[in-house]
């Protein structure tokens, strides 16, 4: 169950707040949707419930707040938007990688294909997949941690009528298992047909929060849809055929030559128009939606739960109450009293939509030819406004199916009861008028981040195709300096010429750690409805260890590839082991992990690959030439003896010759190249701890 109170945005300079004290309760087993036209604040208002941006409020899902929940994602499954996975991947690939981001089996993956139809585009690329396609893929990442609560923006854009049946097919048995289920949609008959509970949003505001059998009775109501060139005519002479035959008719200029008349039949306009010789390009049933106004009386109306445990209270969102508080925009509506008259149904599939009556209900002007778009005309027009006058209430009967219900004038209305101030009082202090705060947090780390960051790399074709160009330019580098002559034998085996900053191994490790952070903040699979990636020290660590591994191979193949093509080529004399392979094997080492971790660490700090590719030519480029101008001045004192020392200082016995390794990494150290790599490594690294932690503090 969702339990929402008081949400409310933080209003923009000259703007009003997007949503305004907006309370509704979502209730388990039943389909809740949240109905309004696009900027009614839909979106903003599950952005809320989610924590996703600052405002002010409660959400409760299952009576916790979402920041209370040890793991958001095996509560709360989200689709805001569309799925925003890297276009080279896999639909499987995807799932399985957010397989080990939520800590679930592989085999979770399978079942969700299977369960929304994606078995058989299970190897389609995602940048591949159709509107529908991908609908289905967004409820599949949803649903993958199996979840007991579904928040969904707009499932149902774009999609089929087709399409469409089948999705609140998967969501209707979502709820029959015990789950909640909220969604928003901007089709009024979308959520009438679909939707156990429709809570109606203007403004901000919640205007009703009715069941789907009042929302379909109040707001959708059988129309006519008329298309002709002489629209006007056509509209002043049925006003007056239904004053003469003392009818309840309503006539709705919709623009251009389109008219929407309501209370009729298609066989009496047709008639009419016959009679009068008025060409007529449409003449069609439908259900024509009137309006977030016209579902303003039923605000009222306590709301209905299936559930005993759950309070019984009204709506107490404020925007009800201004509008219960004004008699002018007040209606009663009163049902016919005879047998057999039944509440308009629904539209089925195949009704035409052309036309949507979005003017208010309180006033009915003058049957006028020249009237503007959108106004009603009454067969009534000295009727006092606000007051809708039924030619002969007794006319209604079963003959007349589409005649409208009689209304007239509201009283006036009951003040609604305010929320219990308990409902609150585990969340806020009672001394303060306003909800408390909603403060934005970071997303969740993957629970199993080493498996995500390997099925991330390996998972597109990106990392293989860098590391197959790495070796074919280092095998020709090679091959071409080895027939100049004029190069070292170590800058031979590894293809690095002096007129280069790096080697063509070390750049390609910095550019496959650069899209280590560069390729989450372009497709943020990971936190998808937050848009971001979150700073976490697991995420990093795994991160650098599939550099570190990353980089280690592609170091040793190039050395491998260009040692067998010299052979191959030039013969043995090239290929000969250096007396000094220990010390160069780790400065090349530690050349290509250093440059593979820079690219990671300034793509994680800079959240872009080109930055972590820029930072990694800037250490030769840049930082080595100051190491330089820094160490150019004459010592007075050398580093002579200092393993022994460190080795007293530590008073332990270094195994298997450790000293000797200490005093390696300290001359690949001391060297420029190694020194300006060290100290743009640590820069990088406490500018992305800096980071981390004012995120955490915002």
């Amino acid at each position: 169950m969702i339990q929402v109170f008081g949400l409310t945005s933080m209003p923009r300079k000259g703007f009003p707040c997007a949503v305004d004290d907006v309370s509704f309760d979502a209730h388990s087993g039943r389909l809740t949707t949240l109905l309004g036209t696009p900027g009614a604040g839909k979106t903003t208002a599950l952005r809320l419930m989610l924590e996703l941006q600052q405002g002010r409020g409660i959400t409760h899902f299952r009576g916790r707040p979402l920041h209370r929940i040890a793991h958001p994602s095996r509560e709360v499954g989200v689709l805001l938007g569309d799925v925003p996975g890297h276009p080279a991947r896999t639909v499987r690939g995807h799932l399985r990688l957010l397989c080990a981001a939520a800590g679930v089996s592989t085999r979770r993956a399978d079942e969700v294909m299977e369960a929304v139809g994606l078995a058989g585009l299970r190897d389609e690329r995602l940048g591949t997949l159709s509107r529908g396609m991908d609908r289905r893929l967004g409820l599949a990442c949803a649903l993958l941690p199996d979840p007991h609560t579904l928040v969904l923006d707009e499932p149902a854009d774009g999609l089929s009528a087709r399409e469409v049946r089948w999705l609140y097919g998967m969501l209707r048995a979502h709820a029959a298992r015990g789950g909640t289920v909220l969604l928003t949609t901007a089709d009024p008959k979308e959520a009438a047909r679909g939707a156990d509970r429709v809570v109606t949003l203007e403004q901000g505001r919640v205007v009703a929060d009715q069941d789907a059998e009042d929302f379909a009775r109040t707001r959708l109501r059988p129309r006519v849809a008329v298309r002709s060139p002489h629209a006007a005519r056509l509209a002043a002479l049925l006003t007056k055929e239904a004053r003469n035959a003392q009818r309840s008719v309503e006539v709705v200029r919709e623009g251009g030559n389109r008219l929407s008349v309501y209370g009729s039949s298609c066989a009496d306009i047709g008639e009419t128009a016959f009679r009068h010789g008025i060409l007529v390009h449409q003449l069609a049933d439908e259900i024509g939606d009137m309006g977030p106004g016209a579902t303003d009386t039923l605000v009222k109306e306590p709301a209905t739960t299936t559930d005993p445990s759950a309070p019984q209270r009204q709506n107490a969102s404020g925007a009800a109450r201004d509008r219960i508080a004004a008699p002018h925009s007040t209606l009663s509506v009163e049902e016919p009293s005879h047998a057999g008259t039944q509440p308009p149904s629904v539209t089925p599939d195949g009704a035409a939509h052309e036309a949507h009556s979005d003017a208010d209900t309180s006033t009915y002007p003058d049957a006028d030819p020249d009237a503007r778009p959108g106004t009603y005309i009454d067969a009534y027009p000295d009727a006092h406004p606000g007051t809708y006058i039924d030619a002969d209430p007794d006319a209604h009967s079963d003959t007349h199916p589409d005649a409208r219900p009689h209304v007239k004038s509201a009283p006036d209305p009951e003040p609604l009861s305010p929320v219990r101030a308990d409902d609150l009082s585990s969340s806020s202090s009672s001394s303060s008028p306003l909800p408390p705060p909603i403060s934005v947090r970071s997303a969740p780390s993957p629970l199993r981040p080493l498996r995500y960051e390997i099925r991330r790399a390996a998972g597109i074709s990106t990392g293989f195709l860098t590391g197959a160009a790495v070796l074919v330019v280092s095998a020709l580098a090679a091959l071409f300096l080895a027939r100049s002559g004029h190069t070292p034998q170590e800058r031979l085996l590894v293809a690095w010429p002096q007129e280069l900053p790096l080697p063509p191994a070390a750049l390609g490790a910095g550019l496959l750690g650069a899209l280590a952070f560069g390729d989450e903040f372009r497709h943020p699979a990971l936190a998808a409805d937050r848009g971001t990636v979150p700073r976490r020290l697991g995420l990093l660590v795994a991160k650098l260890l599939v550099a570190t591994a990353t980089a280690l191979m592609l170091a040793f193949l190039t050395v491998g590839c260009d040692a067998e093509m010299l052979y191959i080529v030039y013969g043995r004399e090239l290929t000969q082991v250096p007396a000094d392979w220990l010390s160069l094997s780790a400065s090349w080492f530690g050349l290509v992990v250093g440059c593979a971790w820079a690219g990671v660490l300034a793509a994680g700090v800079f959240r872009s690959t080109t930055a972590g590719l820029a930072a990694v030519v800037a250490v030769p480029v840049v930082v080595v030439p100051l190491v330089q101008k820094a160490l150019a001045g004459s010592s007075v004192r050398t580093a002579a003896g200092f393993p022994l020392r460190l080795r007293e200082v530590l008073l332990t016995q270094w195994p298997f010759g450790g000293e000797r390794y200490l005093s390696a990494v300290a001359r690949v150290v001391a060297q420029p190249v190694g020194g300006a790599l060290t100290l743009s490594l640590t820069a990088l690294l406490c500018a992305y701890l800096l980071t981390t932690l004012r995120s955490r503090f915002r």
